[in-house]
């Protein structure tokens, strides 16, 4: 599954970045958004589709809605703090108190 068809979608209602795939379920990184602070709880892959690199991808966006946004992130989420931790341009992003 190459990132060029991945759609991903920031379902607000649910606070919820999503992948539909292909067998009708989804991949998943859950946050909770409080005025200009926003914490990412969650990264959920089913396992068959673990690999490809759409957790990646969902945090990938999730922090570049955040940085357009101007928003504080709090990584709560052991990927997406390892993610940042891997893509130092994001850094900035994170609460002080967090780092």
């Amino acid at each position: 599954m190459s990132h060029n068809t991945t759609r991903i979608e920031n379902n607000k209602e649910k606070q919820q970045y999503e992948i539909q795939l292909d067998n009708g379920q989804l991949a998943v990184l859950t946050y909770q958004q409080t005025g200009d602070r926003i914490t990412y709880l969650h990264t959920g892959v089913p396992p068959a589709f673990e690999g490809h690199g759409l957790a990646a991808a969902l945090a990938h966006t999730a922090l570049e809605d955040a940085r357009a946004a101007h928003l504080t992130v709090i990584p709560s989420c052991p990927f997406v703090a390892q993610y940042i931790e891997h893509h130092p341009d994001y850094q900035p992003l994170v609460a002080k108190e967090d780092q």
